[in-house]
């Protein structure tokens, strides 16, 4: 049963990213770099560092959602929005400082947690443009990818805070930005 919800967060965290790159390619929605650049970062370590403490089923997920996010950064370098203003260079430097504290810790716990704070440095950023202006997100992207973040919850199959912890931090921001459209769409036709 938990393989079956690793692999069911897998598919989601694979399907997700196909709404949201066929709308950036149609022009619909621009993607913030610096996110997508400290994610695709992240997210890598993240998958290494859950692999080290021993993550079996919960890994289809962070995997394949790093796959897509490699990609997704890759379209946002020439469609995306962002990437040098005084609110992206912050995040980056929050990013960085966060890299080199985990580069120097050497354990693949405190890694995952500093991967958390530094993503959601660029979930922060993501937010805020999705408040500001949200009809350049796709909504079912970030429903979904939530969603897999909260399979993959299910998918440990024991309280493991370490093995819990990138899973329900998934859910959670990805199902922010989904508030933040809302709540940007809702503001905006006032």
């Amino acid at each position: 049963m938990l393989e079956l919800l690793g692999i069911v967060s897998g598919i989601l965290g694979f399907i997700c990213v196909f709404p949201y790159i066929r709308d950036i390619l149609r022009k619909k929605t621009k993607p913030e770099r610096a996110s997508w650049f400290i994610w695709s970062v992240l997210g890598s370590i993240a998958f290494f560092s859950q692999l080290a403490k021993g993550a079996t089923n919960s890994l289809w997920m962070t995997g394949i959602d790093t796959l897509g996010v490699l990609v997704t950064f890759i379209l946002a370098l020439k469609y995306g929005s962002g990437g040098l203003n005084s609110r992206d260079i912050k995040a980056l430097i929050v990013a960085l400082f966060g890299l080199v504290i985990w580069f120097f810790t050497k354990e693949a716990a405190y890694a995952l947690f500093i991967v958390i704070i530094v993503d959601s440095a660029g979930a922060v950023l993501t937010i805020l443009k999705a408040y500001e202006d949200p009809e350049t997100e796709t909504m079912s992207t970030w429903i979904l990818s939530g969603l897999a973040g909260l399979v993959a919850a299910f998918a440990v199959g024991s309280f493991n805070w370490i093995l819990l912890s990138y899973p329900l931090y998934i859910w959670i921001a990805n199902w922010s930005v989904v508030g933040a459209v809302l709540l940007g769409k809702h503001q905006s036709s006032k």
